[in-house]
């Protein structure tokens, strides 16, 4: 066994422990952890969708949206306020570039909210596309509440093009560059509703059209290409051990063979 303290043994040793390991701590939980997160978001859709669609007032918290009002349908009237809209840039649907436009309102009770109008598909990501702005007056509003994104890498907002621009859809961020007291949360506004563009899909809902426990089985095929992992690094360390003892074998057999036959020469020697 001394063969396995070679530096190519050690080497193969060392990839097999790190891969086996990033199977059975990282990658098997994580998607473990999506097909969780997946259901979780389906079971809250499902139950806000169970509920009639309430005034906003009624159901928003103080601190603004939470993942316990998540997904609940809300009617809100106001007013927009065009000059301090933002488009969320780096969005696809439909396989296309497309840019996510935010756009305030502020309420009949004063509260400022961040309204998601939908999406306008582009020729190229970097150029924002013309779209249609939000009507003027009072308008009466249903759409689904939303929790902020985080964009991880904290990207700053800016201006380019004659637009204000976001990279994550974050009523916070929008907040920061407007300087206006808008609440936590948006609003994304349900199709046929004042102000909408292409009402944004409903992810969970997305989601469960695709094949059922997706993420499972990518899960269950971590764990099944750790455990080949395994059993291919003592194949092939008992494959060596029987190559060595094969070559060591001859030798010996050999030695015997010709003790045998000078036996044999002693006898015939004797007659």
């Amino acid at each position: 066994m001394r063969f396995l303290l070679r530096p190519g043994w050690l080497a193969l040793i060392t990839t097999v422990t790190l891969f086996v390991i990033a199977c059975y701590a990282v990658l098997a939980p994580w998607q473990f952890g999506r097909e969780a997160d997946r259901d979780a978001q389906q079971h809250a859709l499902d139950a806000a969708s169970a509920i009639p669609p309430a005034p906003l007032a009624r159901v928003l918290p103080p601190a603004g949206v939470t993942a316990a009002v998540e997904w609940r349908q809300v009617t809100v009237t106001g007013t927009y306020l065009p000059d301090a809209e933002a488009v969320v840039r780096l969005r696809v649907y439909d396989g296309k570039p497309a840019f996510e436009v935010l756009t305030p309102l502020r309420t009949t009770d004063g509260q400022v909210v961040a309204v998601d109008r939908g999406y306008v598909t582009a020729a190229s990501g970097a150029v924002v596309p013309e779209y249609a702005a939000p009507p003027n007056g009072e308008v009466t509003l249903a759409a689904r509440l939303r929790v902020d994104e985080t964009d991880p890498d904290h990207r700053a907002p800016f201006t380019a093009d004659g637009h204000r621009q976001l990279y994550v859809a974050d009523a916070r961020r929008l907040a920061t560059a407007t300087r206006l007291p808008i609440t936590p949360g948006y609003l994304a506004l349900a199709a046929g509703q004042p102000g909408v563009l292409a009402p944004l899909p409903v992810v969970p809902a997305a989601a469960a059209n695709a094949a059922p426990f997706t993420n499972f089985s990518y899960a269950l095929q971590w764990l099944t290409f750790g455990a080949i992992a395994v059993f291919a690094l003592v194949y092939f360390v008992r494959l060596e051990m029987l190559q060595r003892r094969s070559r060591s074998a001859p030798p010996r057999r050999n030695a015997r063979r010709t003790a045998l036959r000078r036996e044999l020469a002693g006898e015939d020697d004797d007659h």
